[in-house]
């Protein structure tokens, strides 16, 4: 669309690891403890640099995906699409399986933490059989709340990456399943002008 000569992508960096009990989700009011500015050739590398400098690292096992509303999920769809052509196994609550399932992507149910049921995500999530949590927010009914905090919660507590925003995780999805750690350029700051 633009001619651009490269792309600067800034990432977030939150503190919720050390906020026991405080919900990693993002608001509007949210402040980030610190960012990180990364410049790449195009998109994809400048995202992977951004997200690998704030701590994020590309999942070696399986994805959990539990994507909220309807909107969330039509925006993972490719993404999802993407991970099982790389290998990656997902695991998905059972509104997210079903519809990948309908888009004829294979997830396997992970069942919400209320649940005494196995797989069960936070099971997953304590076990480290999934190594990236993509919890997005759907409504607020009491149950949705308490299932969703205890996802995220979890993935933070157990060191697991977790990534609350559809449009983000869809993003960094793609880039890491275009590109692998050796396409991304080091380069000094003067090499960009």
């Amino acid at each position: 669309m633009f001619e651009l000569d490269y792309v600067g992508v800034k990432a977030p960096q939150f503190s919720f690891s050390r906020l026991a009990k405080a919900d990693p989700v993002l608001g509007v009011d949210m402040s980030s403890t610190g960012e990180v500015g990364c410049i790449g050739e195009g998109f994809y590398e400048a995202i992977l640099k951004a997200m690998f400098s704030v701590g994020y690292r590309v999942p070696k096992k399986s994805i959990l995906l539990s994507t909220g509303p309807a909107r969330s999920k039509v925006e993972l769809l490719n993404s999802a699409r993407a991970l099982l052509e790389k290998g990656h196994k997902l695991y998905a609550t059972r509104g997210t399986q079903q519809f990948l399932r309908n888009a004829g992507v294979e997830a396997t149910v992970a069942y919400w933490p209320d649940e005494n049921k196995s797989p069960n995500t936070i099971d997953l999530i304590k076990s480290r059989e999934v190594d990236l949590v993509v919890n997005i927010p759907k409504d607020l009914s009491d149950k949705e709340l308490n299932n969703d905090y205890t996802i995220r919660r979890s993935a933070v507590d157990y060191n697991v990456p977790l990534i609350t925003n559809a449009r983000l995780a869809s993003a960094f999805i793609l880039a890491f399943c275009k590109m692998s750690i050796d396409d991304l350029a080091i380069k000094s700051w003067d090499e960009y002008k």
